[in-house]
């Protein structure tokens, strides 16, 4: 969609299980240029990380990145 994502972790785990992946990182823009992470951002990392859980893919990171800037979830603690 134009201002938000629709992300479900089927789509964001197809590759890693086609090639055999045992990590995955994932990333994505925010162009409002607000590092901050949304509720939606933490919500769909902890689908995530539970669905890889599941498939035996680890999420390693998520990535927010703007035209200035990165957070990443690792670094920040909510990835452990």
């Amino acid at each position: 969609t134009l201002n938000a994502s629709l992300v479900h972790p089927r789509e964001v785990f197809e590759p890693a299980v086609k090639y055999l992946a045992a990590h995955i990182i994932v990333a994505h823009n925010h162009p409002s240029g607000n590092i901050e992470p949304s509720e939606e951002d933490i919500e769909i990392t902890k689908d995530l990380i539970a669905a890889g859980k599941i498939l035996g893919i680890e999420l390693l990171d998520h990535i927010i990145v703007t035209k200035s800037e990165f957070l990443s979830f690792r670094e920040k603690g909510f990835i452990f």
